[in-house]
């Protein structure tokens, strides 16, 4: 991808913006900042160009000491050369330019930059940050107290067996006796589980009149959570299953009102409670800094809120990374007597010692974790992998794929050279053998049987560009499709068995970002199916609007969605995208079966590398962080 060069761009922006740091957006919003606060120091203008760089690739703070060491090329480029030499200013110096200067100190308007130390966040983020910590700490240190623990005891003990279910009973008990609370696991722990006998636990106490909100980032997700739901298995009685089948589940967007022409903000806010006394955000490591604080101004103070997901999966594509701030998998369980009391008569045992309380306690203390796998063998292959993945095991999980168990393929590539033509040849063959069968569904005009063969296989990429990118593959396939099995588009470019991809909200169809669906055949003419937790739904072609052919999806995109068999393209090792995220999302979507293609260089750099997002949220719930601009007011004063 080439970089643009900004024409306004002057000393180090133009520097650093010819290397390829900096594209022409990062130059022109530090030169503007800069012309209205009259600052043209260029240690300062490249530091606000390079907070605002790092808000692209999803950080909040930008910490000029590490700056040098933390730059990486734009996310969608296909591979990467090393950074190149750059002259940095010195570090003392630049933080005390920093410090003086009147984006930081203070315009008419208030400071657009605010720093700490060397730290440095663009205002809008900072205030975010500080209201999702406030809140959070004020609801977690308010503990409900609507529930009998005796009964609360009962209800437990007669839904969860305490031999295979310890976590997810103690996760319940967690949730319930919260109002935050967070239910973390890898996939297959049981999470969707753990929350549909959570529902029925309160619903059970608190009556049928319970108003429960089922939501999730994406439409994908949010019918995947109301199909978990209303399928929940175990020891539940008519009533509590009744309950459970008539809720349902939306986007978060959709949940909190959504508002044409404006992206940030929405109908429920700080002035408009969301009606509801349970919320429940599943896939939450998908949500954002600023949509989480969208969310906890719009609850209503007596609302629980319990936020679902794995931490260890990539987090949300804009800035931020909430629920991995909140979840320390060293530091779980009670921290404060009187909540170790609560659970152990809740859940007829003591889960804990107490640890030392310190400042954010009460929060960390609502966090619980789900670690026994029922999703796939917990000691197969695909578990297996994602364990080497997830705990940093490089040298593992490499000799795992080369052994190739059942349940395993890996094509190997080498690290500088195009994908092999037998590797491109076994990628392609497994995506046409699986859509031959949407396709032959499709024109039969089943639509259960089209959509269920969609789900059955997924070809996940890294990227979106390049040869390894999803619009490559997709125009691959489409090739070989015409050829293989003589698919004539219409001139629109449709035809029967075409899987489709939404790619934005529709709130007059019903259907979301990441919804998928397929081009079916309804007598003569062609029409679109989807299915979001129920029965399908089928639309006319001329209902859709930002819709794409799907015969390939990015990782991110894949989150909260579950196949029988993931094939994976891995990004090449230099690849910023080469992170131990991606690599561990990417295989935990399979339920039966995983094929890498790769090299065993981008094995290893995938899982040895941390996708670093730099956040302030987690020092925020351990204390408040007091910022230059107040510091300088107070010594003023």
């Amino acid at each position: 991808m080439t970089n643009v060069i900004a024409t306004r761009g002057r000393g180090l922006l133009k520097t650093f913006n010819e290397a390829g740091v900096l594209t022409a957006a990062d130059v022109h919003v530090a030169s503007r900042l800069g012309a209205l606060a009259r600052e043209a120091d260029d240690r300062v203008l490249l530091a606000i160009a390079l907070v605002v760089r790092g808000t692209r690739h999803g950080s909040v703070v930008l910490d000029l000491a590490d700056a040098a060491q933390t730059i990486v090329a734009d996310a969608d480029q296909e591979e990467v050369e090393p950074a190149p030499h750059l002259d940095w200013p010195a570090l003392d110096e630049w933080v005390a330019a920093c410090t003086t200067s009147p984006l930081v100190t203070g315009t008419a308007g208030g400071p657009p930059l605010q720093m700490v130390a060397s730290r440095l966040w663009l205002d809008r983020y900072w205030r975010q940050e500080a209201q999702v910590a406030d809140d959070l700490l004020r609801r977690s240190a308010d503990r409900p107290s609507d529930l009998d623990l005796a009964v609360l005891r009962q209800d437990l003990s007669s839904l969860f067996a305490e031999a295979d279910e310890p976590d997810q009973r103690l996760a319940a008990a967690v949730a319930a006796l919260s109002r935050v609370s967070v239910i973390g696991g890898g996939p297959g722990t049981g999470k969707t589980t753990t929350v549909a006998r959570l529902i029925t636990v309160l619903s059970r106490q608190l009556g049928p009149g319970l108003r429960v909100a089922l939501a999730a980032p994406t439409g994908k997700a949010a019918a995947r959570l109301e199909e978990a739901v209303h399928s929940a298995e175990g020891p539940l009685t008519a009533e509590d299953r009744a309950s459970l089948a008539r809720l349902s589940a939306s986007t978060l967007h959709r949940l909190l009102g959504w508002r044409p022409g404006v992206s940030s903000r929405f109908r429920h806010d700080h002035e408009n409670r969301l009606p509801y006394d349970v919320v429940v955000v599943d896939e939450s490591s998908m949500v954002s800094l600023t949509l989480m604080a969208r969310l906890l101004e719009a609850l209503a103070p007596a609302t629980r809120l319990v936020l679902v997901g794995d931490p260890d999966q990539l987090a949300s594509v804009e800035a931020g990374a909430v629920l991995g701030d909140l979840v320390d998998q060293d530091d779980v369980g009670p921290a404060t007597a009187s909540f170790r009391t609560s659970l152990a008569q809740a859940t007829d045992g003591v889960p804990a010692d107490v640890r030392a309380e310190a400042p954010g306690a009460m929060l960390r203390e609502s966090v619980a974790l789900l670690r026994t796998v029922h999703r796939f063998d917990a000691g197969g292959p695909i578990a297996q992998l994602a364990e080497h993945v997830r705990a940093g095991r490089a040298d593992d999980a490499l000799a795992l794929l080369r052994a190739q168990p059942p349940g395993l393929a890996f094509f190997e590539t080498a690290e500088d050279e195009a994908i092999t033509s037998t590797a491109l040849a076994a990628v392609v063959d497994r995506v046409v053998a699986y859509e031959s069968a949407v396709i032959d569904a499709a024109r039969a005009g089943d639509v259960t049987q089209a959509l269920d063969a969609l789900e059955r296989h997924r070809l996940l990429c890294a990227h979106r560009a390049g040869p390894r990118g999803v619009r490559w593959w997709t125009d691959l396939i489409e090739r070989r499709l015409a050829l293989d099995l003589r698919v004539t588009p219409r001139p629109d470019g449709r035809y029967a068995g075409q899987p489709l991809l939404v790619t934005s909200n529709d709130y007059e169809t019903g259907l979301y970002n990441g919804d998928t669906g397929v081009v079916i055949r309804e007598g003569d003419e062609l029409a679109a199916a989807f299915r979001r937790g129920g029965e399908p739904i089928v639309l006319p072609l001329a209902r859709l609007s930002d819709v794409r052919p799907l015969h390939a999806m990015t990782v991110h995109r894949g989150q909260g969605s579950q196949f029988d068999v993931v094939t994976v393209l891995l990004p090449l090792a230099l690849s910023p995208l080469a992170t131990r995220q991606t690599l561990y999302t990417a295989i935990t979507r399979a339920a039966d079966e995983v094929r890498l293609v790769g090299s065993a260089d981008s094995v290893l750099a995938c899982v040895q590398r941390q996708a670093a997002r730099a956040t302030g949220l987690r020092d925020r719930l351990a204390g408040p962080l007091t910022p230059v601009a107040t510091t300088r007011s107070r010594e003023q004063t």
